[in-house]
């Protein structure tokens, strides 16, 4: 827990978090805010009564700073659990299966690490079960049966939804 220690003489301010999970959280709400507001920065806002592109973008993230700044309030002022640790082995095998994804919907061209080689791209279907398997590994409650129907159903929801319904130019099987 975080505590602002006054002086020795006394007087001084003190604070303490008392729901360390909410107050960090705000703090990082915020945080994103003001990357967001950042990023909106070069476009034109609003002009009179007339909207531009970047004024919903700064309207969203002044909400999502107040929000930020009412969750880190809380964290103050209310009794909360601690920070877990962080658990880095679903965040990575996730993130391994969006690049395995994109590798694999794209190909790959292994010359830039100087293999004078070419994957080709493998197709919607097998790029789309593979990131499911390899995301779905990464939970400590993966049960291989499950996630085989899981994958199965997502792939093919995936084909449906691009390919059929959105009539998107995907390649839906490898072309060797």
């Amino acid at each position: 827990m975080s505590e602002a220690k006054s002086s020795p003489k006394g007087g001084g301010f003190q604070f303490k978090v008392r729901g360390p999970r909410d107050f960090y959280g705000g703090l990082a709400l915020i945080a994103l805010a003001i990357i967001a507001i950042a990023a909106s920065a070069e476009l034109p806002g609003q002009s009179g009564f007339a909207f531009g592109p970047g004024t919903a973008p700064r309207i969203f993230a002044t909400l999502l700073a107040v929000c930020g700044g009412l969750v880190a309030l809380t964290g103050l002022l209310v009794e909360g659990p601690p920070v877990e640790k962080f658990a880095f082995r679903g965040p990575a095998y996730v993130l391994c299966g969006i690049l395995l994804f994109a590798g694999m919907i794209r190909g790959l061209d292994l010359s830039v690490v100087k293999i004078p080689a070419r994957i080709p791209a493998l197709g919607l279907v097998i790029a789309t079960f593979s990131a499911f398997i390899v995301s779905i590994m990464g939970s400590t409650e993966m049960k291989w049966v499950e996630s085989l129907i899981v994958a199965v159903g997502m792939t093919i929801f995936c084909v449906l939804l691009f390919v059929y319904a959105l009539g998107l130019p995907f390649q839906l099987w490898p072309a060797f």
